[in-house]
């Protein structure tokens, strides 16, 4: 069972996130809504997996994907934003995420599916 943080300044989303990955058999080990509570939290809790929003009030995700690597090395992150992945896909492409999941289709499925990519590579 895959331990996740899950990322995201909106904590109505974070309830949600929570309950679909825990139904879906994923294992939610903290919540952050920050980029500073993010690394704080990934150093206490360890994560298999990093949820993490775009635009988070003290930076953006991409920026801060390189510190949580640091912090996590074996995390695996995956970006989740309102936009549509196509905004974001040369960001992706360059940072150490493994992927991009957008908010209306969060599931625990669709979370499996973008790491059972990054598995097949």
């Amino acid at each position: 069972m895959d331990a996740v943080l899950l990322v995201d300044d909106n904590a109505a989303f974070r309830a949600v996130a929570k309950a679909l990955l825990e139904q879906g058999g994923f294992r939610v080990v903290g919540e952050a809504g920050t980029i500073a509570a993010a690394l704080r939290t990934a150093a206490d809790t360890r994560p298999d997996v990093v949820l993490l929003d775009i635009g988070l009030p003290d930076g953006d995700g991409v920026s801060a994907c390189g510190d949580l690597r640091a912090v996590v090395p074996n995390a695996a992150i995956v970006f989740c934003s309102v936009r549509g992945a196509d905004q974001y896909e040369d960001a992706v492409r360059r940072s150490p995420a493994v992927g991009f999941l957008p908010k209306s289709q969060l599931s625990a499925e669709a979370l499996a599916a973008v790491l059972g990519q990054r598995d097949r590579r």
